[in-house]
């Protein structure tokens, strides 16, 4: 078991890679913490675990300062450490330019960028008081490349990678691993959503993943939770300030 002894907080825990992640990190040993908004998605994926581990149902929104101090502090009087955090929470909303509205703006800035600052604010001064830890950003292949009609997200997940390298400087002397991981397509309801919720999205998704994608296909959410372990595990120790990309060979073309 690769998490064995190990406590991990993993936001936007309640589906896609947030859960895949967390029932994996279940399986390997870990005390996983999954924050999200809904608390009826959290019970479930609480309920599927599986395993040596444990996982445990953090209500909270990673954009309000009061909910990630209250989480943090809540998971480390529970665990007494914070080895690991994944933070994972996101929204993927379109628009261009002229066309995103400022509560698009303000809300995908606030939980893809935001939360993963205010997360990490309140978790880092924990992990270095035990010695150190791995913490890991959910950037996307749309923080290296463009794609239109999504510029807010794109924004965001570029600031995540930044924040990612200024973290792993900030806090190497802390013995305190910071990466970020940049997954392409994969399949969640994100794209989706993304695309309107059409009764044959998924054929689409698929579609659009055979003509650019050099694997031919979308990644299952677990796939990236694979990667993410890595990360969070002592095979990763010499590795800081890293982008993992998790794109089936998209950003080669």
């Amino acid at each position: 078991m690769r998490l064995e002894g190990k406590t991990a907080l993993i936001t936007g825990g309640g589906e896609g890679i947030g859960r895949a992640t967390a029932l994996l990190f279940c399986s390997e040993g870990a005390k996983v913490g999954i924050m999200g908004r809904t608390k009826s998605k959290l019970d479930l994926v609480v309920s599927e675990a599986e395993g040596p581990g444990e996982i445990t149902a953090f209500h909270g929104d990673v954009s309000v300062e009061g909910n990630a101090k209250k989480v943090a502090d809540e998971f480390y009087k529970r665990f007494g450490r914070i080895d690991i955090l994944f933070n994972n929470a996101g929204i993927l909303e379109g628009g261009t330019v002229v066309t995103t509205s400022m509560e698009v703006w303000d809300r995908t800035i606030d939980i893809n960028v935001k939360g993963v600052f205010l997360m990490s604010k309140y978790v880092v001064p924990y992990m270095a008081r035990h010695g150190g830890g791995s913490i890991i950003n959910n950037s996307s292949v749309l923080g290296m490349v463009g794609m239109e009609n999504c510029v807010a997200y794109n924004a965001s997940k570029g600031a995540v990678r930044q924040i990612t390298r200024s973290m792993a400087l900030d806090h190497a002397k802390d013995n305190i691993r910071v990466n970020s991981i940049c997954p392409g397509y994969i399949k969640t309801k994100m794209d989706v959503e993304f695309m309107g919720n059409p009764p044959d999205a998924e054929e689409q998704l698929d579609k659009i993943a055979a003509g650019m994608i050099p694997l031919v296909r979308r990644a299952e959410a677990v796939e990236v939770g694979h990667a993410v372990l890595y990360l969070a595990s002592d095979d990763s120790r010499y590795v800081t300030g890293s982008d993992l990309v998790i794109d089936g060979g998209w950003t080669t073309l």
